[in-house]
C-alpha cells in the first residue's frame, strides 16, 4: 500500500509531513538503511557515531524506562523520539499544534517557520529561576518527520538554534537517524520502545528525565 497521500482525500492535520528526498537522505526508515553501516543500536533508533557525538539515555523516574534519546554535538543538543504511526497519514501536523499549545501555557512563545525538514516550531520558553544561569528564556526547535509507520519528534536547542552554521551540523546528524519500528502492533502516538546500547561503542550514559 502506498504511503502517499491525496491531499484532496485527507485534511492538513492527517497528511504526512517529510522532506522529499527523506527516503534516500533521511531520517531513514530500517528497510532503508545500509545494513553494514557502523550503528549504535537504542531500539527504537539507531545512531550512526562520529567524532565529538555523545549519547545520553533518559530515564523516566518512576518507570526507570528509556523515553528519549539525548545527543550532544557541535555545540548543540538534539533529543530525539521515535514514534508509532498510522501507514498512511501523518502525526506532525497536529503536534505540532498541541507543543505550541503546551509552551503557551508555560508563558513561552512559538513561532511556526518552514526548515529544512518542513515547518517546524521556533519556541522560546521561560527558563526557571535558579536553574543556574542569568537568562530567563532559552531558545528550542521543534522539528519533526512522519515516515512509513513512525514518526520521529526532533527538540534542537543550544548554537543550533541560534547559528547557522551549528544548524546544519545537527540537522545532519537528525538525518542520519534510523528509525526501527517492528513489526509488533502499536496505537499511533506510542513510544517505539527504546533502550540501552548493546556494546560499550555507545558511550551513553542515563540521566533521569
Amino acid at each position: 500500500m502506498s504511503d502517499i497521500v491525496n491531499p484532496e482525500e485527507f485534511p492538513e492535520t492527517l497528511a504526512k509531513s517529510a522532506p522529499e528526498d527523506r527516503e534516500t537522505d533521511g531520517p531513514l526508515d530500517e528497510a532503508e538503511a545500509n545494513p553494514v553501516r557502523p550503528y549504535v543500536d537504542l531500539g527504537g533508533v539507531k545512531i550512526l557515531p562520529r567524532e565529538g557525538l555523545h549519547l545520553r539515555l533518559e530515564i523516566e523516574e518512576g518507570s526507570k524506562r528509556v523515553v528519549a534519546i539525548g545527543l550532544d554535538y557541535a555545540g548543540s543538543t538534539l533529543q530525539v523520539q521515535p514514534f508509532a504511526a498510522p501507514r498512511s497519514s501523518g502525526l506532525w501536523h497536529e503536534i505540532r499544534d498541541q507543543i505550541a499549545d503546551q509552551i503557551g501555557k508555560q508563558g513561552g512563545t512559538t513561532t511556526l517557520r518552514e526548515g529544512p525538514f518542513g515547518p517546524e516550531l521556533v519556541a522560546e520558553i521561560p527558563v526557571a529561576p535558579g536553574s543556574g544561569g542569568d537568562e530567563s528564556s532559552r531558545l528550542a526547535r521543534f522539528i519533526g518527520v512522519d515516515g512509513p509507520r513512525w514518526f520521529l519528534r526532533g527538540v534542537i536547542a543550544g548554537e543550533g538554534a541560534v547559528n547557522a552554521d551549528a544548524a546544519a551540523q545537527i540537522e545532519d546528524l537528525f538525518r542520519s537517524i534510523v528509525v526501527v519500528r517492528g513489526s509488533a502492533p502499536m496505537p499511533p502516538r506510542d513510544l517505539i520502545p527504546l533502550r540501552m546500547p548493546a556494546t560499550p561503542s555507545g558511550a551513553a550514559e542515563p540521566t533521569d528525565g
